[in-house]
Formats: structure tokens, C-alpha cells, sequence
């Protein structure tokens, strides 16, 4: 039997709504897309769904002060929470510079996590 599912594709503006029917994870049929960006979006999606992920960590400074970072790629939405556990415990030196990288190879997907922004003070 057949399960059907609609995802919304965020690749473009236009925002297409596609329904996917799936049977023992494989996809039967697909419609209601218009370009072939959503067909690989929907695809990624259904198989193996994937976010970046953005969060703060703390700072080593006076005050409480957190700085902004993120993944460099997308990371399996299964192990978001794993990633944010790891995060928990990370605190980082001043000065930091954007792009720098706070944590290597977060959840063991080979994913680095780097700062948004730079702090001097």
C-alpha cells in the first residue's frame, strides 16, 4: 500500500506544493512541481532529509554573551538534536572571526559548526 505526502519545495519563490507517493521508501509518482530543482528537492526531502543547522554557543567573557553560529552544510534532520547536545558544551575564546570554525565534525557527520559573526570585545 501507498503512502501519499505533500512537501512544500523551498528552493525558489514560487513554492511549489508536491505531492509524493511513496511505497516502501521509494517514490511511485510525483506531481505539482514545475522545474527539475524540485524534483531533486523532493527527493532529498522524502529519502534523507537534511537542515542546516543555526544556534548560539557561549562566550568566554564577562557578561552573558552568546555568539551565533551554524553548520556549513545541511546535517541529517535526525541527528539535529544530537548536534545541539554537542553545542551545550562548547564555549568560545574572544576574539573570534566569522567563518571561524567552533566545532569540528559535529554529531560525527563531517560537518563543521562556524561562527556567524565576528567578536573582538
Amino acid at each position: 500500500m501507498s503512502d501519499k505526502k505533500n512537501v512544500t519545495c523551498i528552493i525558489c519563490p514560487v513554492g511549489c506544493r508536491i505531492e509524493v507517493e511513496i511505497e516502501n521508501g521509494n517514490i511511485l509518482n510525483l506531481s505539482g512541481y514545475r522545474c527539475r530543482r524540485s524534483l531533486q528537492y523532493v527527493k532529498d526531502e522524502v529519502t534523507s532529509p537534511k537542515r542546516i543547522l543555526t544556534t548560539t554557543v557561549r562566550l568566554k567573557a564577562k557578561g552573558a554573551h552568546v555568539l551565533p553560529v551554524r553548520t556549513r552544510a545541511p546535517i541529517p534532520k535526525s541527528l539535529l538534536k544530537e548536534a545541539m547536545k554537542e553545542l551545550k558544551s562548547v564555549s568560545v575564546a574572544i576574539p573570534v572571526k566569522m567563518g571561524d570554525v567552533v566545532l569540528k565534525d559535529v554529531a560525527g557527520t563531517g560537518v563543521d559548526v562556524v561562527a556567524s559573526r565576528s567578536w573582538t570585545e
